[in-house]
């Protein structure tokens, strides 16, 4: 069963606040001493997002790489018949 998610279409896109619960104070601490801190400025925020949004960018390339190899078009045979 596939979900749809539903966006609004707005001019400038909206910020919500995120609560975390049942979250590991010492999974937290350790990801902001060797994530956040060297690689983004101590910014939990900015980290957050940019590593939300890479996880969506490499979801994409995944299913459209799976979806490829689905179809057989990577397949040995088509690639030495000519096709793919």
């Amino acid at each position: 069963m596939k979900k749809k998610v539903v966006v609004l279409a707005t001019e400038d896109d909206l910020s919500v606040d995120l609560t975390l619960h049942d979250f590991s104070a010492a999974l937290l601490a350790e990801f902001a001493e060797k994530v956040v801190r060297p690689y983004y400025s101590s910014n939990m925020s900015d980290a957050v997002k940019d590593l939300m949004q890479k996880a969506i960018r490499e979801e994409t390339f995944v299913l459209s790489h799976v979806k490829l190899v689905k179809s057989g078009s990577n397949s040995i045979k088509n690639i030495k018949k000519g096709i793919g």
